[in-house]
C-alpha cells in the first residue's frame, strides 16, 4: 500500500509542504480494492480550461461527455457550482486532480455524485459549505457520493462541509428483484474510498433533520467496498456507518473528534419492510480512533444497533479519548431482538493483495499522506492536520467558524 514516510518528514510537512515520491504525487498509491475501475484508460484526454461551472472547457461538460476520457486541468483555483453538484453519469472516467497547477482544484457550494460506473476521481478538494442558508431550510449536499455505482476508486481527494454526508456509498436498498443478490447488484458495490480526508460535516446547519455532521454512509446490502488509509475529523457521527447486510473492510483509517458515533453498524428493521434480515459482514484492521473536544464521554470503538445480525473480524485496533483513557471496543445497543454478534477468527472477506500497517505506524502514515495533494497542501487541510496533532479543533456548524470558503 502507502510507502512509509518517518515522523520528522511528516511534522516538518505539516508546517511547510510535504515532498512526497512521484508515485505519490501522481495518485498510483491506492489500494484498489475489489473495484475493477478501468477509468478512462485508453480513451481520449479532455482538458478543463477554465474555472466556470459549466459550459465549453468546464469540468461539468467534461465528465457529461461520452466515452472513455481522461479528466486534466489547465487551470487552477476554485470552481463555484453554485448550488448545482456535478452528476457523473457517463462510465470510464478517470479524473486527475494532480494535474492541476498549483495548489490544485477546489469544489464549493456544491458535490460530486457518482451515478456510473469505472470511475476514478483523485486529488479534488470538495467543500459544499452551508453557503449561508438557514438552520433546517433544506439545502442537503453530499461532498462525493456513489448512487447506485459500480466500480469506482476515490483516492486522495479532501472531503468537507458537507450538510449530509462528506463520502459515501449508497443506493435504493431492495431494486432489482426479490433476492439478496438482485438486491446487492441494485445498489453501490465494488466501492473504494483510499486515502482521504473527510472532515467537519456541518452540526446545526440547513439539514431538515437538523443536526448532520456525518462523515460516511456505506448503504444497505453495499458489497465489497474498502475503506483504507483515510483521516476522518471532526464529524459528530458515521465514523463510518455501515448499514444492514453490508459487507466491508475498513483498515488503517484514523478517526479524530468523532462526537457520537466512531464506527457503527445497524440494520433497522422499519427500514427492511418485512423483507428476511441479511447477516452483515465486517473486517476492521488496523484503525486509529483519537478521542477530542466532540467526543461522548462514554463513546466505543464499535456500536451494533438494531435488529440485524452481524459477522465481525476486528484485529489491532486502537482507541482512546482525549485523555488518554482506552475506549471499550463493542457496545451493542438494547433492541427487540438484539442482534448477535459473531466474533471470527478471520476475515468474513479481504481484497486480495492488501496489507494492512500495525496499528502503531497509521497516526503517522495518514497524517503524512491524506487527503488531495499531499505535497501540496492548501490552508484548510493544513489546519484540520494540525488539529489532529495537537488535539485541537472541534465539529462545526458553519463553515465561517474556521473561515469559509477559500478565495
Amino acid at each position: 500500500m502507502q510507502e512509509r514516510i518517518p515522523r520528522r518528514t511528516l511534522l516538518a510537512g505539516l508546517g511547510a509542504g510535504l515532498v512526497l515520491p512521484a508515485a505519490a504525487r501522481a495518485g498510483d498509491l491506492a489500494a484498489a480494492g475489489w473495484a475493477s475501475a478501468r477509468g478512462g484508460e485508453g480513451g481520449r484526454t479532455l482538458r478543463v480550461t477554465t474555472l466556470a461551472p459549466d459550459g465549453p472547457g468546464s469540468f461539468r461538460a467534461a465528465v457529461e461527455a461520452a466515452g472513455p476520457r481522461k479528466v486534466v486541468f489547465d487551470v487552477v483555483g476554485v470552481i463555484d457550482l453554485g448550488r448545482k453538484s456535478i452528476r457523473i453519469r457517463e462510465p470510464f472516467l478517470t479524473v486527475a486532480g494532480e494535474t492541476a497547477p498549483s495548489p490544485g482544484i477546489t469544489f464549493i457550494r456544491g458535490g460530486i455524485q457518482v451515478e456510473s460506473h469505472d470511475v476514478v476521481l483523485r486529488h479534488l478538494r470538495v467543500r459544499a459549505g452551508r453557503d449561508g442558508a438557514p438552520d433546517r431550510s433544506g439545502w442537503e449536499v453530499d461532498g462525493i457520493t456513489c448512487w447506485k455505482a459500480h466500480d469506482v476508486i476515490v483516492d486522495h481527494c479532501s472531503i468537507a462541509w458537507a450538510t449530509d454526508e462528506n463520502l459515501s456509498a449508497s443506493g435504493p436498498r431492495f431494486d432489482g428483484g426479490d433476492t439478496v443478490e438482485a438486491w446487492r447488484q441494485g445498489t453501490s458495490r465494488r466501492i473504494t474510498f483510499s486515502n482521504n480526508i473527510v472532515s467537519e460535516g456541518l452540526s446545526h446547519a440547513s439539514h431538515v433533520k437538523g443536526e448532520h455532521s456525518k462523515g460516511t454512509l456505506i448503504h444497505d446490502n453495499a458489497t465489497e467496498v474498502l475503506i483504507v488509509g483515510n483521516l476522518y475529523a471532526h464529524n459528530l457521527e458515521r465514523n463510518q456507518l455501515f448499514k444492514g447486510a453490508v459487507h466491508a473492510v475498513s483498515v488503517n483509517n484514523l478517526v479524530y473528534d468523532p462526537g457520537t458515533r466512531a464506527m457503527h453498524y445497524a440494520l433497522n428493521a422499519p427500514e427492511w419492510e418485512g423483507r428476511a434480515w441479511q447477516v452483515g459482514q465486517l473486517a476492521l484492521v488496523g484503525n486509529v480512533i483519537k478521542g477530542g473536544a466532540s467526543t461522548r464521554p462514554d463513546l466505543p470503538f464499535l456500536i451494533v444497533e438494531g435488529q440485524g445480525d452481524l459477522d465481525l473480524y476486528a484485529r489491532d485496533n486502537r482507541a482512546a479519548y482525549a485523555d488518554g483513557r482506552p475506549m471499550p471496543e463493542l457496545r451493542v445497543l438494547p433492541t427487540t431482538p438484539l442482534p448477535k454478534v459473531r466474533r471470527l477468527a478471520r476475515p468474513p472477506l479481504w481484497p486480495k493483495g492488501l496489507k494492512a500497517l500495525p496499528a502503531s505506524a497509521v497516526e503517522a502514515s495518514v497524517l503524512a499522506t491524506a487527503g488531495a495533494r499531499p505535497w501540496d497542501r492548501d490552508a484548510i487541510d493544513l489546519r484540520v492536520l494540525r488539529q489532529v496533532k495537537d488535539g485541537t479543533g472541534r465539529v462545526i456548524d458553519d463553515e465561517k467558524e474556521v473561515g469559509g470558503y477559500p478565495k
